[in-house]
């Protein structure tokens, strides 16, 4: 006969008292049950003696004063006493008590004459009564129930093979085997519950599944904007460095104010734009990552000279990468003397072009003078 066990449902003998594959406790086995209802025989208790003392004398009934009228007098009939209480277990017949007959009843007393005394009966010794011997008790002999298997390491009892902990004291018998330990996405919501086989594997397969998918939606979708973000932190943290371009030229200049003088790297010589929609443009022998564009406007950095000329107020940057693709933004200037930058962030330039759009005091036909211009890559 089998016992399931309450935790995992492991089948177990009915003499182990822990399960075998979880060492949970049963409860006590067949045999643990037997042994603590076993009663325990008490001890042989010695047959009581019979009470062979005589009984005490009766004393002689007094004559009666006969009144008038006349009435008989009957003696009290003898009664016979008990024997003693015996022990419980063990109850031996009784010696039999010899009862005396009754003595025979006094004649009328009749009025005038004497009433004459009745003698007692002489007292005889009692024969005690025959122990009965106690009947012997059968005790259950208990069989060896010990399985043949391994011992016990710290009881030491029989187990049969193939479990896992004892029956007796639920020690593990194989200390030294451990289970493999989960994979990493087992020890993770919703993947760590431990459930019975078959049990949630579709939920579980669908979570996975939906996981994949949103990653590469998500991967499709936010590649470029993540791109742009981490190129943008590597131009925030790695260094710059100014890069100058292979060739310059103009769409229109001034007379002695050619392109070139845009990129001389000093500022009190300028490119001279004759009216707005002039443009410079600039080529790079190698694509390169394009940080930023630094310009000084005005004929001078100083502020008194600054006003003396003609300067842009609104451009147009035209940038064109190694793949043909053109980039395109608005750019709008202060009025002042000093540099001012622009940040871009475009990679694989190759070309940039600065287009002028509109311009402060043009008056009796002054030049658009742009003092420098200045390109920065990335450098790491």
């Amino acid at each position: 006969m089998t016992r399931s066990c309450p935790a995992c449902g492991a089948a177990n003998e009915e003499d182990e008292d822990f399960c075998g594959s979880c060492g949970t406790y049963l409860g006590g086995s067949s045999s643990r049950r037997a042994r603590t209802a076993e009663p325990v025989p008490e001890a042989d208790a010695p047959a009581p003696e019979p009470d062979v003392t005589p009984p005490a004398p009766r004393p002689a009934p007094t004559p009666a004063v006969a009144p008038p009228p006349p009435v008989p007098v009957v003696p009290p009939a003898p009664v016979a006493e008990e024997p003693p209480p015996s022990a419980p277990e063990v109850t031996p017949e009784p010696a039999p008590v010899p009862v005396r007959p009754a003595p025979p009843a006094p004649a009328p007393v009749r009025p005038g004459r004497p009433v004459e005394p009745v003698a007692d009966e002489p007292v005889m010794a009692v024969q005690p009564g025959v122990p009965i011997a106690q009947r012997p008790v059968v005790r259950p002999v208990v069989a060896n129930e010990e399985p043949d298997g391994m011992p016990c390491p710290s009881c030491g009892a029989s187990n049969r093979p193939g479990r896992k902990f004892c029956r007796r004291c639920a020690t593990p018998l194989n200390p030294g085997e451990r289970e493999e330990p989960l994979p990493w996405w087992r020890t993770r919501w919703p993947f760590d519950r431990r459930v019975r086989a078959g049990s949630g594997r579709l939920l579980r397969g669908s979570l996975i599944a939906l996981l994949i998918a949103g990653l590469l939606v998500a991967g499709f979708l936010l590649v470029p904007a993540g791109r742009y973000v981490v190129e943008d932190v590597r131009d925030k943290l790695g260094g710059t460095g100014e890069i100058s371009p292979s060739d310059v030229s103009a769409s229109a200049a001034a007379p002695g104010h050619s392109a070139k003088l845009a990129v001389d790297g000093v500022t009190n010589t300028y490119w001279g734009a004759p009216k707005a929609g002039a443009s410079l443009t600039a080529e790079f022998d190698k694509p390169f990552r394009l940080v930023g564009v630094t310009v000084h406007t005005g004929v001078s950095t100083k502020a008194e000279a600054f006003r003396q000329g003609a300067r842009p107020t609104q451009a147009d940057l035209r940038i064109r990468t190694k793949d043909g693709k053109i980039h395109e933004k608005a750019w709008t200037l202060t009025d002042k003397p000093g540099e001012q930058t622009v940040r871009t962030g475009i990679s694989d330039v190759v070309s940039i072009e600065f287009i002028v759009r509109e311009a402060a005091g043009q008056e009796s036909g002054r030049p658009i003078a742009l003092g420098e211009i200045e390109y920065f890559k990335r450098t790491k």
